[in-house]
């Protein structure tokens, strides 16, 4: 059954997003953590690649150290993407009452790789503008355009129209993001002081006394992308039912959806300039 549409509170936007996490953790926790196992593989083969032949891979500007650096930021990339997708598209088949799995929602995804990359990069490209302007500006750019994502993969939008999609859609709700993104900004916070902290300092003294560096530095990996796995898919749930919730308020999505549950979501005809 689809939940709900019809427009939400901000609290009543958060409330259904921890519901939604908590009643399909194993889902979410699936298509966030199986990106981040296989970048947490290349960070060790990175990791050990350094310590056992550091004048060839150690080195700063050294060839094996810029292209295992490359190769590393390369599936970053890549699994930042499917991660992110696969979340996005699970939202949504629960939000409209249709089921996924994890492997559902990661295939789904491929077809998509290409203009989400170009959502991804156009998205932190206007950010960074926005920051030129001091740190405000660039807080405003990323809360318009929280939803470009989900206008990507749901309306399948191309890059450029996927941020305009946003811009218009948060137009007048620009404070309701950045309430979700100064949410995910501290629980990231609290989860890696509280997981990955510790194991920092682990590591710092083991440098000091000469113990095994390698074994923390392993840890920290493991921590750092646990953190990711637990952490990330808190933010794309609410992305999505913000994005859902933005539809239902602006363009009657809830009856579109009660006359047709089967069609996908049509967007409206023109959209603004985000400039």
């Amino acid at each position: 059954m689809p939940l709900d549409l019809r427009p939400l509170s901000l609290g009543e936007i958060l409330d259904r997003t921890f519901s939604l996490y908590r009643r399909y953790f194993v889902l979410f926790i699936g298509i966030a953590a199986l990106p981040q196992i296989v970048v947490f593989a290349f960070a060790v083969l990175q990791v050990t690649l350094q310590q056992n032949s550091p004048r060839q891979f150690g080195i700063v500007g050294s060839p094996g150290g810029v292209l295992l650096t490359l190769c590393l930021i390369v599936v970053s990339i890549f699994a930042y993407l499917f991660e992110q997708g696969g979340a996005v598209l699970a939202v949504s088949e629960l939000y409209l009452g249709r089921p996924i799995t994890i492997a559902g929602a990661l295939n789904r995804v491929r077809g998509h790789l290409g203009f989400l990359f170009g959502v991804v990069v156009l998205n932190g490209l206007a950010v960074g503008a926005g920051a030129l302007f001091l740190i405000v500006p660039g807080v405003y750019v990323a809360c318009r355009l929280i939803t470009c994502v989900p206008a990507a993969l749901i309306e399948e939008k191309g890059p450029m129209e996927s941020l305009k999609r946003s811009w218009e859609l948060t137009k007048g709700f620009a404070g309701r993001s950045f309430v979700i993104l100064l949410l995910y900004v501290l629980i990231s916070i609290l989860a890696s002081m509280l997981i990955v902290g510790p194991l920092g300092i682990g590591m710092q003294t083991a440098a000091k006394s000469g113990g095994s560096v390698w074994m923390w530095m392993v840890l920290t990996q493991a921590a750092t992308r646990a953190v990711s796995a637990l952490v990330q898919p808190i933010l794309l749930i609410a992305t999505a039912i913000l994005y859902y919730d933005l539809r239902v308020r602006k363009e009657a999505f809830d009856i579109q959806f009660m006359m047709n549950p089967d069609a996908p979501p049509a967007p409206p005809g023109s959209v603004p300039s985000i400039l």
